[in-house]
């Protein structure tokens, strides 16, 4: 694949990876509720989540989605729940002092993944990450060469930019964590993190 059309593809995406949204909020809240390298696993997961939905889009299942009203409701609706119910567990650990879903009988199903999990699941069932490769790849695409091939490439490139600034900003929140780590700072940010997950949440079902 041409380089010029992977550096253009990496000069679309930046501005939309910068934009706060579920994994930058997630990656924030495992920091603030665990460590560093929680917020690194939630950031890898988040990764992995990227390179599932280019696999939907080299075979073809992402048009399929995309394309049936109904499909596309049910991700919207199992992603908006999946974010309402991370968001609610955290601002209810800012109470407890304890990371959500540790003490919790009903837990989801990834729970035991941890910030891992949180990342993948989030993005797995995101439809915006999904658009990205019905939209905005296609248009970096050379129709004469093997499509799989190229989305792989764009999918590489597409975790490096989101992973370059994930691992930053863990960077950024862990020192700061440990700069100023209260037990009110603490529950300040698990409580902002948690509404922020909601609204996300929300916004996700409730898109058109």
């Amino acid at each position: 694949m041409q380089w010029h059309l992977v550096l253009g593809f990496m000069a679309a995406v930046t501005p939309l990876t910068l934009i706060p949204g579920t994994s930058f909020t997630l990656v924030t809240q495992q920091v603030i509720a665990g460590s560093r390298s929680d917020g690194v696993r939630a950031a890898f997961g988040s990764a992995c989540g990227l390179l599932i939905h280019a696999t939907f889009a080299a075979v073809g299942l992402s048009a399929l989605v995309m394309s049936s009203a109904r499909a596309l409701t049910m991700v919207k609706l199992l992603g908006g729940v999946c974010l309402i119910w991370l968001g609610v567990t955290t601002w209810r650990s800012a109470r407890r002092g304890v990371e959500p879903t540790t003490r919790r009988r009903w837990r989801l199903p990834w729970a035991q993944l941890k910030g891992f999990g949180q990342g993948l699941w989030s993005n797995v069932l995101n439809p915006k990450a999904a658009s990205v490769y019905l939209t905005l790849v296609p248009q970096f695409l050379t129709s004469s060469r093997p499509i799989a091939p190229q989305i792989a490439t764009l999918a590489i490139a597409h975790v490096a930019v989101v992973l370059v600034w994930l691992l930053f900003w863990t960077s950024v929140i862990a020192f700061a964590h440990t700069a100023i780590d209260t037990p009110r700072f603490r529950r300040w940010m698990s409580r902002l993190a948690g509404a922020v997950l909601v609204a996300l949440g929300v916004r996700t079902a409730a898109a058109s």
